[in-house]
């Protein structure tokens, strides 16, 4: 129980008991009406000795002085006088002052009228309440609860609950709390009240009340004011009993993030460990990512990051009211996730090979050190970060708030910066990448996911939202994006709110190519329709497996269907008529010869691509045509980083083939270690191009191209078959050196949840494993996940990790 703390103003005080010149002000009607019964205290003076004898002149003069006639019970000891055939019972006398002035005390009688029903003590129940409302992992000292479910309270009172008492209860968020704008509510016992909170009196026991409040299931979630309103006659008093945090609540079928299936809300909304896709279409890595969304802190920083946001700046008391929406409030945590707009945002994004002043995006492996990074430096962005970051750290916050939230991996996905749903790519003509247009494709791009009804669109479009917190294009006005329909995103509805014209490009939008030329001519040499927009992946329900979720996102690449839909989006996007654009088709017309060239290419490992070793390829180059066709190739190599930004090209040949008709030759090439070894990223890719032109004729120029992610040894992690609650556990960990060289400054970093331990190990000499163990104690039973990173002084932060079910001892 917490004790509460009287909070009236001066009118509604109780009556102070002994005060004679006190009760000489009072009402007189009012005192008789309520049977005033007064009593005498003798002071010790009288009560000793011969003092005693001027009784009778002390009880004169105070009954002279009143201003009515009370019953006057005398005894020698009032303070043991029986009231019990009054059906009170007698409360100690306090507060005598000099005998001569005040020598009268309020019986309990008195007291039960004249003192205000007062709240004195509250229990939350937070253990009961916590686990109905599925909040019981939450380490928050205030009671942290779903909207549109009931929770219950305990109050005590210092006096009974008599007739003409009435309650009600009142709610209040935000700024400038008003019922108009629904942040405010007072509703009375067993009525609904404004906003359609409610409360019910339970089962109550002597000396305290049980009562049941209910919130609406669109209440504005945050942080509420709950007080208790009690009126006594002409008399209101107001009792602050404390705070609460209401939640998004995706078990409560009213609520617009309500999702249908128990697992889904275990994993979306509960779940603290996840799986972010990384590498490339061809070669998909898991990374382990810590969300940490019930740790201590967590929902406090959640809760500051609404009251930062530029929306809570311009317009503090409307953004407040407008909590209560998922869609409003993904929005504004997609533009405070980013610290782009000068707004206070999580975090700062760079895209470079060199992050010595600042911490290096590979570096993190979860949220909670970040967000408290970010709070404990006075909300200041965190440097740095990069699109799989944003996305963990913002999914997060959406599960700790409520929302069902998940990550999206997309390969091969499109930055369209100028919106004519293209990616134009630039090469010269020895097919080196240009660096001339904001267009780009990334190897992959991560954003997330989240569940809820779109009353704005309308019931086709609810479900799953596209929300995207890196910063990559304003929206209004605004480095934000979405909530972007999935299903208006597979239709080609990008006239939708919110962004939705991005977020199509990213997952459907032609490729095309250009070769520019040394007088600054370009030329489009290829359009590639089905490229961008691949093994479009998520974790799956209650386990680490990958899912292909490209199917929700567009129809089948190369099908009618598909191209129907790219028209469509093309004319929504050109805002002309729909049906006079359908039969033109953009990127067709004389680039249509281009998509099919009579010379076709591509490149092929020969072996998985391995850190540390050479990379042997094989281009093939195949005459689809009956004619001779002499060929000449400008092959080049680069490192780059994960956006296909070239870092420093480590190769450039040229050779020729002469190809029959119909026939099908192969190109060797070999990258060795010596050449990639200074300037890999900690990315670990390499683009590798061929510009091929067929001699003597004017077909145009094609372009073969190949991303390669290099693997990296495997961490091995070895769990116990059996790992209980506080008992300790030992694994063994194993990590390697790929180099043909000896590597020195060796560190293990093991981290689980949101603890860190630095284990400096031995350097390792050229292709050498070792392996170290690792002991500690769970305290908790569920799922948790270790991970490991490896780093010395050639790479860093090759990463494993494990989830560990962790058992309840018997």
């Amino acid at each position: 129980m917490t004790e509460l703390h009287e909070q009236q103003s001066d009118e509604l005080k109780g009556v102070p008991s002994g005060s004679f010149e006190s009760l000489n002000s009072l009402d007189s009607d009012h005192l008789q009406k309520k049977g005033a019964i007064f009593e005498i205290k003798m002071p010790v003076e009288i009560q000793n000795s011969h003092n005693r004898a001027m009784l009778p002149d002390v009880e004169s003069k105070v009954l002279n002085s009143l201003p009515f006639s009370p019953t006057i019970l005398q005894q020698p000891n009032p303070c043991s006088c029986d009231f019990s055939s009054l059906g009170r019972s007698l409360l100690p006398v306090s507060d005598f002052c000099l005998w001569e002035l005040n020598i009268l005390a309020i019986s309990s009688a008195l007291l039960s009228y004249f003192t205000d029903l007062t709240p004195t003590q509250i229990s939350w129940h937070p253990k009961a309440n916590t686990s109905a409302h599925h909040t019981n992992r939450c380490a928050h000292t205030e009671l942290t609860l779903r909207r549109g479910q009931v929770f219950t309270i305990t109050l005590s009172f210092n006096r009974p609950w008599q007739t003409g008492d009435n309650l009600a209860f009142v709610t209040e968020i935000g700024p400038a709390p008003s019922e108009a704008h629904h942040t405010k509510a007072i509703f009375n016992l067993s009525e609904a009240g404004a906003g359609g909170w409610t409360a019910v009196q339970g089962p109550s026991e002597s000396g305290s009340m049980n009562f049941s409040i209910s919130s609406p299931a669109n209440a504005v979630i945050g942080r509420y004011k709950l007080s208790l309103q009690i009126t006594s006659g002409n008399k209101v008093s107001s009792n602050f009993l404390g705070h609460f945090v209401l939640l998004f609540n995706p078990w409560c079928s009213g609520d617009d993030v309500h999702i249908a299936n128990e697992d889904a809300r275990q994993e979306y909304v509960l779940d603290e460990n996840g799986i972010i896709f990384i590498g490339n279409a061809n070669y998909i890595e898991a990374r382990g990512w810590y969300y940490g969304q019930f740790q201590d802190d967590i929902l406090n920083i959640c809760l500051a990051m609404l009251d930062l946001s530029l929306y809570s700046r311009q317009d503090p008391v409307t953004d407040v009211f407008r909590r209560g929406d998922p869609k409003y409030v993904g929005r504004v945590i997609s533009s405070m996730i980013n610290g782009n707009d000068n707004d206070n945002g999580v975090l700062e994004g760079s895209w470079n090979d060199n992050f010595s002043e600042h911490e290096n995006p590979s570096r993190w492996n979860g949220s909670v050190v970040i967000l408290r990074k970010w709070r404990q430096e006075n909300y200041k962005p965190v440097q740095y970060g990069q699109c799989w970051v944003f996305a963990g750290v913002m999914c997060t916050v959406l599960r700790c708030l409520g929302i069902p939230t998940r990550l999206i991996s997309n390969f091969n996905s499109a930055h369209d910066s100028d919106g004519n749903l293209s990616i134009d790519k630039y090469y010269d003509s020895a097919g080196k990448s240009l660096n001339i247009s904001r267009d780009s494709s990334w190897d992959y791009h991560v954003w997330n996911e989240v569940w809820f009804i779109r009353r704005d669109l309308g019931t086709p479009y609810s479900g799953w939202q596209v929300l995207d917190s890196t910063p990559q294009e304003q929206s209004k006005g605004i480095f934000q994006c979405g909530p972007a329909s999935v299903r208006a995103i597979k239709e080609g509805d990008v006239d939708l709110d919110y962004d939705t014209l991005f977020v199509f490009t990213e997952v459907n939008a032609d490729c095309n190519q250009w070769i520019v030329y040394k007088d600054g001519t370009r030329k489009k040499v290829y359009c590639d329709t089905e490229r961008i927009g691949k093994a479009i992946s998520t974790k799956a329900v209650g386990s680490n497996s990958r899912v292909d979720v490209t199917n929700n996102y567009k129809y089948p690449e190369g099908s009618h269907k598909e191209r129907e839909v790219y028209k469509k989006a093309f004319a929504k996007a050109r805002g002309s008529n729909l049906t006079e654009r359908l039969s033109e088709a953009p990127n067709e017309g004389s680039s249509e010869t281009v998509r099919k060239p009579e010379v076709s290419g591509v490149f092929k490992l020969v072996e998985p691509p391995v850190f540390g070793k050479d990379i042997n390829l094989i281009l093939i180059l195949t005459n689809r045509s009956s004619e001779y066709k002499p060929v000449k190739v400008n092959l080049s190599a680069s490192t780059i980083l994960y956006t296909r930004r070239a870092v420093a090209e480590i190769l450039q040949a040229a050779t020729s083939v002469d190809l029959g008709s119909k026939e099908e030759k192969q190109i060797q090439l070999k990258i060795s270690y010596a050449q990639y070894e200074k300037s890999l990223t900690d990315d670990k890719k390499i683009l590798v191009t061929a510009l091929c032109e067929v001699m003597h004729t004017h077909e145009a120029k094609m372009l073969v191209e190949k991303t390669i992610t290099l693997e990296t040894p495997t961490i091995f992690i070895k769990i116990p078959a059996q790992v209980v609650v506080n008992k300790p556990v030992t694994v063994e960990i194993s990590y390697a050196n790929p180099l043909p060289e000896p590597v020195k400054d060796c560190v293990v970093l093991v981290k689980l949840m949101n603890q860190e331990v630095k284990i400096d190990v031995a350097a390792l000499a050229p292709r050498e494993r070792s392996k170290i163990y690792f002991e500690f104690t769970p305290h908790r039973s569920g799922a948790m996940q270790l991970q490991v990173d490896f780093s010395c002084d050639k790479f860093a932060y090759v990463k494993g990790f494990e989830t560990i079910d962790v058992a309840l001892s018997q």
